[in-house]
């Protein structure tokens, strides 16, 4: 399907519209903390969207789609020995999922990696396999789906996943898969966005699955309640970089879902810049308020600051971990 506006579409995809008027509505910016008091919370705002949105279909390259508009992007590998999904997305999206799934192919789904734990790209786990789905992931990702588990930015509990949906097939370092013809590697990040991020490296395609390790043109969330890092961001960044060439098709964790290393080299300069420029002025002494009033990351705002994360609150993420 023909790609639609970045901004429609990834505010459809991760619900921001509900949060972004509770803050004009306070006149100024809403933490997640905030806006949980102001409306029902982040979590129950995202799951609403996702129960209506549509998801649009995206031809990558050869037999890889990516879907956009349940959570996070999902990659959706066909062939003769079936569907293959990177993520999957939030369960109240299984009647548009299924319906986008059945026009990629008719292919039954037999395997399913989740890029990392959070539930925008997990919820989907046991309505999948219950559907065939064989669930891959990280060590710490099935650590994180099979306890209770709280995200602080979001004042959010989040109970252990239904026995159907916790990974039944775990990694620690890497690992490979062949998969309709297909070679596929699977490789951990280290602390990134949570403790349990991976990439998803379709080699013969040359296509990279960087999830949210990479927002197309978004300020990012980073998770420190579950081993979130700016400098693991940016780690995380260098080793996409370091995967990649120009022909590479580099797949999104949110915003536009097809991006490329260029985009991603900008993307990952702007981290730099602005986790230096706030170091610099934590390390004379300002507070975490007087951070965000100094704006360390004006220059990137307009490109970058549009979305949930907007300036302020990306500077106190940053600032929380230099």
């Amino acid at each position: 399907m023909e790609h639609r506006s970045q901004k429609t579409m990834s505010r459809r995809g991760f619900c921001l519209c509900c949060l972004g008027g509770a803050a004009m509505a306070a006149g100024g910016w809403l933490t997640p903390r905030q806006a949980f008091a102001e409306a029902r919370g982040i979590v129950s705002l995202i799951k609403d969207s996702a129960a209506t949105s549509p998801i649009a279909i995206h031809k990558v390259r050869g037999n890889i789609s990516v879907l956009e508009g349940s959570g996070g992007n999902i990659a959706v590998l066909t062939g003769k020995d079936g569907k293959l999904l990177i993520d999957a997305g939030i369960g109240v999206s299984r009647p548009q999922l299924t319906k986008a799934l059945a026009t990629v192919s008719d292919a039954p789904i037999t395997h399913l990696v989740n890029s990392h734990w959070h539930f925008d790209h997990t919820d989907g786990n046991t309505w999948l396999n219950e559907s065939g789905a064989q669930i891959i992931a990280h060590e710490n990702t099935r650590k994180h789906l099979a306890e209770l588990q709280r995200v602080e930015d979001w004042d959010y509990n989040f109970p252990p996943m239904p026995k159907g949906g916790i990974p039944s097939e775990v990694f620690a370092t890497e690992k490979t898969l062949k998969i309709n013809g297909a070679s596929i590697l699977l490789k951990y990040y280290g602390r990134a966005h949570t403790d349990s991020d991976i990439c998803t490296i379709f080699g013969e395609a040359d296509v990279i699955h960087a999830a949210d390790t990479f927002w197309s043109d978004i300020y990012p969330f980073i998770d420190y309640s579950t081993g979130g890092s700016i400098d693991g961001m940016i780690a995380a960044s260098d080793a996409t970089l370091a995967a990649a060439t120009k022909d590479t098709i580099i797949i999104t964790g949110h915003g536009k879902p097809v991006s490329n290393r260029a985009e991603l080299q900008q993307w990952r300069d702007m981290l730099v810049d602005i986790r230096d420029a706030v170091a610099r002025l934590k390390q004379k002494g300002m507070s975490r308020d007087e951070t965000v009033a100094a704006k360390p990351t004006a220059a990137y705002d307009e490109r970058y600051g549009q979305f949930l994360i907007d300036p302020g609150f990306f500077t106190r993420l940053v600032y929380q971990g230099v």
